[in-house]
């Protein structure tokens, strides 16, 4: 359950990402809401799988996702670059966020 918390955690960081985008420095009502109601939804999932899981990769792997789809996102909707040296350094991340799972034993 502490990873399905987490993994929901993640999505709800790339949706709070994703609207602090659309809100043009706090500008937009409806996206600077939304970016507050996601954030607090993130870090509440955050808290509640942090009660079973270590720190470390549980950090590593929520960041992971908020990045790695934030970029992903951005890519697909905003027409930010895709290229073979972008998509190595998000295999990358995905690569770190795993390895420091696996190496903690959990």
């Amino acid at each position: 359950m502490a990873w399905l918390l987490l993994l929901l955690a993640g999505f709800a960081e790339i949706g709070s990402v994703i609207s602090l985008k659309r809100a043009e420095g706090f500008k937009k009502f409806f996206p600077t809401v939304s970016c507050l109601v996601f954030g607090s939804f993130s870090f509440y999932f955050l808290s509640l799988s942090l009660k079973v899981l270590p720190i470390g990769p549980a950090y590593a792997i929520w960041t992971s996702i908020g990045s790695v789809g934030s970029v992903l996102v951005g890519m697909v909707y905003f027409k930010e670059p895709r290229n073979s040296k972008r998509i190595f350094l998000i295999l990358c991340i995905i690569i770190g966020a795993v390895g420091v799972k696996i190496t903690s034993g959990q």
